[in-house]
Formats: structure tokens, C-alpha cells, sequence
């Protein structure tokens, strides 16, 4: 069996003020299980972001993005876990119809409601920057667990 890439993407789509979350809650081994994320997934081999992005969100939602930004690059660190680089999107046109997805249930949520969803606490803060409009940005998020232990926003320590 071929190894993942520690390359992932990872989407907010949005309509209407609401954002496409993903509650996992169908994988019994699922690092993500019980928490709300965005739309997205494990590069293959070959694949540009893009490719992975338009795939994974085919894959997931049944949608086809028509329109997406580039929104920055996260790399994550946990303790027993490889280093993943996960590139970051937004979406705001897309065709297709909804379908139900294998990996959780899909539902639309306000933006200022995915705060107080069961998120992990480094997309707390990537969330806020993609609420404010931040520029491009390179986020390093640091784990021990689900425990939050670093969080490093272009080269300068956040107060976590």
C-alpha cells in the first residue's frame, strides 16, 4: 500500500454568509472524529493543489469549484505524527448539487457560528484570519495530542 503525502488541501466554501463544514463522524479510526473541518484531503501523486483541491471537493461534496482563492499554508506538527503541509482555500462559485459524504455529515454553518463548533484550536486561528481577509499567510501549528502547544503566524510566535 502506497504511504499518504503529508501534502493536504483544505477548503471553506461559502454561500449566503455559511461556510461547508464536515462534521466527522463515520470513520471509526479517524484523527479528525467528532470535530467540524473543512472540505479536502490527501494530495496523489502528481497532483498541483488545485488538482487535489478540485478533486477532494468533487470526492466529498459532489460540487465542482468554479471559483477559489489561494489563502495560505499551514504546516502542522504533532508529537507521533509526520509533519503535514496543508494548503489553505476559500470558494465562492461552484456548480453541481450537495451529496452526502463518507467521511461525516455536511452542513452548512454561519460563519460566526464555526467558532463554537468542536474545531481544533490552531483552526480557531486560521479561521479568524480567513473572517478578517488576511493576506496570503504561512501558519506553523504545533500539537501534542489535541492539546494546542505553538502557534507560529509568519515567523512570529502567537500567544496561544
Amino acid at each position: 500500500m502506497m504511504e499518504k503525502s503529508n501534502l493536504t488541501t483544505l477548503c471553506y466554501i461559502e454561500q449566503d454568509g455559511k461556510y461547508l463544514m464536515l462534521h466527522r463522524v463515520k470513520k471509526e479510526k479517524d484523527v479528525n472524529k467528532d470535530k467540524w473541518i473543512g472540505i479536502g484531503g490527501h494530495f496523489e501523486p502528481g497532483e498541483s493543489p488545485e488538482e487535489c483541491l478540485l478533486r477532494e471537493v468533487k470526492e466529498e461534496t459532489g460540487l465542482m469549484l468554479t471559483g477559489f482563492s489561494f489563502r495560505g499554508i499551514i504546516t502542522f506538527s504533532a508529537k507521533g505524527w509526520p509533519v503535514e503541509y496543508m494548503c489553505l482555500y476559500t470558494a465562492d462559485h461552484f456548480e453541481g448539487t450537495l451529496t452526502d459524504c463518507d467521511e461525516g455529515t455536511l452542513e452548512w454553518v454561519e460563519k460566526e457560528q464555526v467558532l463554537s463548533l468542536n474545531i481544533w484550536e490552531g483552526d480557531k486561528i486560521f479561521f479568524r484570519l480567513l473572517l478578517a481577509d488576511a493576506p496570503f499567510f504561512s501558519l506553523k501549528l504545533s500539537y501534542e495530542g489535541d492539546r494546542l502547544t505553538e502557534a507560529v503566524l509568519d515567523g512570529q510566535q502567537l500567544e496561544i
